[in-house]
């Protein structure tokens, strides 16, 4: 059991946003902003592969002309780099596509505007390394690339995953586990909602401090013995994961605001984002609880000492979330 909690959390910090091979997940980005008259605003942002841009290249439509881009500059995370395109009779028919994109294990998220203000999303896999702009996206088109960003942001959210983490080690009981996570799934699902209309605006820098804070505050419920925990979060373990949620939820509106939403489809894209976002959150935590189940199989006597190995899987967490904490208030 040891060395399951270990590789987990070994899996967490190389997720980390902290570590150095992070950047070789990060997606790239491609941003094409309609200034009328034929003419596109490109903004084309390239992860970072060893201190040095991952060997990829954005190919706009055929009819598309522009002069030599300037060289790619390091913002800190990625490399990224801008210019003006001229595509006579616009974008609609052409073909968009990133090459290299093939030899990878990331994504690239390509946001583009067919005229100015009306924003469309496609996203490009090694599968999938070119599209044809359609005249207008398709409802199918709509649900499935807002459905898959919202599973790679989840699965590479890992501040978000080691709080469901959290969660699993804090509460045994399967049932009382299921009303947690629920509670934390309809918190943040309103939040990210009342965020993505404008209803509630809240800066983005607060908003991952405290979600931070909320792991910490989990983790340190960890180290205590049951009798000694917080009467609220042992007897109603829901009610604490809904307010914690509505704080995640307004960091999963702040990565759906980078990426845009479709205007006249922006109810069925924040939908299927938020259907993404659970998903990925039920394969997480369907994965540690198999894994957890095959390490009994395995090794029986896991059930004896598990307890014992609770506080230090708690030690960890905090760390890593009071570190997250520091970071990021340091960031303001």
């Amino acid at each position: 059991m040891i060395r399951l909690v270990l590789a987990l959390f070994l899996i967490f910090n190389a997720w980390s946003p902290t570590a150095a091979s992070a950047h070789a997940l990060d997606p790239g980005y491609l941003n094409l902003e309609a200034l009328g008259q034929d003419r596109w605003r490109v903004t084309w942002r390239v992860p970072d592969l060893g201190n040095g841009p991952m060997s990829l290249a954005a190919r706009l439509p055929q009819a598309c002309t522009q002069d030599a881009p300037p060289p790619l500059a390091f913002d800190g995370r990625a490399w990224t780099t801008g210019w003006i395109a001229n595509c006579p009779g616009g974008l609609a028919g052409g073909i968009i596509a990133v090459d290299g994109l093939e030899a990878t294990s990331t994504d690239t998220l390509v946001r583009y505007e067919l005229e100015p203000g009306k924003t469309q999303v496609h996203r490009l896999t090694p599968a999938e390394t070119a599209f044809t702009v359609p005249a207008n996206a398709g409802t199918i088109e709509v649900l499935t690339s807002y459905v898959a960003l919202g599973v790679t942001h989840i699965l590479e959210g890992v501040d978000h995953l080691l709080f469901v983490f959290a969660l699993i080690l804090l509460i045994r009981d399967r049932r009382r586990l299921f009303w947690a996570v629920t509670a934390f799934t309809v918190a943040h699902s309103i939040t990210l909602a009342a965020a993505s209309f404008g209803w509630v605006n809240v800066p983005p820098p607060p908003v991952e401090a405290s979600i931070a804070l909320s792991i910490v505050f989990l983790a340190y419920e960890l180290t205590l013995p049951p009798a000694r925990r917080d009467p609220l979060t042992e007897r109603f373990p829901w009610l604490v994961s809904f307010a914690f949620g509505l704080i995640h939820g307004l960091g999963f509106a702040g990565a759906l605001r980078e990426i845009g939403l479709p205007q006249g489809d922006i109810p069925l894209a924040l939908f299927a984002f938020n259907l993404g976002v659970e998903i990925g959150q039920i394969l997480f935590i369907a994965l540690v609880l198999l894994t957890a189940w095959a390490a009994r199989q395995i090794y029986p006597q896991i059930g004896r000492i598990a307890p014992k190995l609770t506080r230090p899987a708690s030690y960890a967490i905090g760390s890593v979330a009071a570190f997250w904490v520091i970071e990021r208030i340091a960031a303001f």
